[in-house]
């Protein structure tokens, strides 16, 4: 048995915080190669997770403690959908079906979630990042996109997210 508690959280936060691209996994699936992953992920307001799919697998995630959002994307790059997630409001989740382009705006520190996608792990290709957004390494285009990602986020959900 493995016991999420609040400490766990805070131990993950502490790590994120002091990782380069402020964010750390903890992986509740014991090899790589699991049929099923479920992990902690604990995610900082500045962490830039670059737009991307899974081709064949669904991606399932609930917050635990903090706030974002989650931005879905069409093929060329446009936001069709921004949800505001947090165990504070109506939407504490989602699942994202195979194929679709996301990711997220991370606005309070010490934000957690629980993910859950199907084994094993595949390191993503070419063909899984977006195209139209910069990679982590080019660090200040990477900061650009974020910012221009957030100001979505803060032009309200309601733009988009009945769509």
């Amino acid at each position: 048995m493995q016991l999420i508690t609040a400490t766990l959280l805070g131990r993950l936060t502490s790590e994120a915080r002091a990782s380069e691209r402020l964010r750390m996994n903890h992986n509740l699936h014991t090899t790589a190669d699991a049929p099923v992953h479920r992990l902690l992920n604990a995610l900082e307001p500045d962490t830039y997770i670059q737009p991307h799919r899974h081709l064949d697998r669904e991606e399932t995630y609930i917050v635990l403690r903090g706030d974002l959002h989650t931005l879905l994307f069409d093929d060329a790059g446009e936001v069709v959908q921004c949800v505001h997630l947090s165990p504070d409001s109506e939407h504490l989740g989602l699942e994202i079906p195979a194929g679709v382009w996301h990711s997220v705006v991370v606005n309070t520190s010490g934000t957690v979630i629980f993910e859950v996608k199907r084994g094993p792990y595949v390191p993503p290709t070419s063909a899984d990042l977006a195209p139209w957004a910069p990679s982590p390494t080019q660090a200040d285009a990477a900061r650009r996109y974020l910012q221009q990602l957030r100001s979505i986020t803060q032009e309200g959900e309601a733009i988009v997210s009945n769509r």
